[in-house]
């Protein structure tokens, strides 16, 4: 945690007064990690309470030095503020954050609707005031439902052509939108659900601003293969996300090998960051300190 000092007035022989000031000192961090984790809010509400900017200052003090949150854009102009100023003190990075509606069960960019798609660059440019806010390079981006009655080429089509009017706006930003596959078993019936599929669409796209979010937790269900797609896409890759399988929660409570996972994306180079989009498996205070103990004994890899 950070302590406070107070400096007591004083006054010189000069006539000079000095004012006491609040000086923070913010002690080490308790862990450090080789590489950028992300938690999101109500991970540490346990330990941290559950003020939003103590649970900020909780990451910082446990070592972690990224965080993410799906939600930012719905909180308040004033809320963003208080969380933008906290990273900045802290030395935390800003994740993602849900750039736009998700249609989960009809389709919106897939479908070619011309009002669908005005509605989602509208999304993205209300997107890019709220990236500004808060120092947000990257911001999540889901096609949304399949068209069932259209071919596949042409639903891709049209969701790559409403992408590069994306990329226009987010562009002279150097802001990112990273595109999200998701699995058939919790999302079934979405266009993008496949690592190759969103690899095809960046390439196609060509742009600094579309690049790939890859979910760990996802393509374990939905492709398997993970190190190997991994390297395949990785030109395209701008953001992970973690999450075991099965449970959805933090590395070692699933069947992914998190360690040898890790330990790849730090030997190829990454420098960005990793959102923990996952449920904590045991609850309660015992349950966030295990957490913490997971992402110690997977990220001890040697280096």
């Amino acid at each position: 945690m950070f302590r406070r000092n107070f400096l007591k007035s004083s006054t010189l022989g000069s006539g000079i007064a000095f004012f006491p000031f609040e000086k923070i000192i913010y002690d080490y961090p308790k862990n450090k990690f080789n590489l950028n984790y992300a938690p999101h809010f109500g991970m540490f509400k346990h330990s941290a309470g559950e003020d939003l900017i103590d649970q900020l200052n909780f990451m910082a003090d446990e070592g972690f030095t990224a965080f993410e949150d799906n939600n930012l854009k719905k909180r308040s102009i004033s809320d963003q503020n208080k969380i933008a100023s906290t990273l900045t003190k802290r030395n935390l990075r800003m994740g993602v954050f849900v750039a736009h509606s998700i249609y989960w069960k009809e389709p919106n960019l897939a479908s070619g609707s011309i009002d669908k798609r005005e509605e989602f660059l509208k999304e993205i440019r209300e997107s890019v005031e709220v990236a500004k806010r808060v120092n947000a390079k990257w911001m999540t981006v889901v096609p949304g439902y399949k068209d069932l009655r259209l071919k596949d080429s042409y639903q891709q089509t049209n969701v790559i052509d409403s992408l590069k009017y994306a990329c226009d706006i987010l562009e002279p930003y150097d802001l990112t939108m990273v595109l999200e596959p998701l699995n058939f078993r919790n999302h079934p019936g979405l266009f993008l659900t496949e690592s190759p599929q969103a690899f095809e669409i960046c390439k196609a796209i060509n742009s600094k601003s579309c690049k790939i979010l890859f979910d760990i937790y996802h393509q374990q269900i939905q492709e398997g293969n993970l190190i190997p797609n991994i390297d395949l896409c990785w030109d395209e890759i701008s953001y992970f996300q973690i999450g075991d399988n099965p449970g959805r929660n933090e590395p070692t409570t699933g069947e992914i090998n998190y360690k040898n996972i890790f330990k790849f994306i730090y030997e190829k180079g990454f420098k960005g960051i990793l959102g923990m989009e996952h449920g904590n498996s045991i609850k309660g205070k015992i349950g966030e300190k295990q957490l913490i103990e997971s992402y110690k004994s997977v990220d001890n890899f040697k280096i």
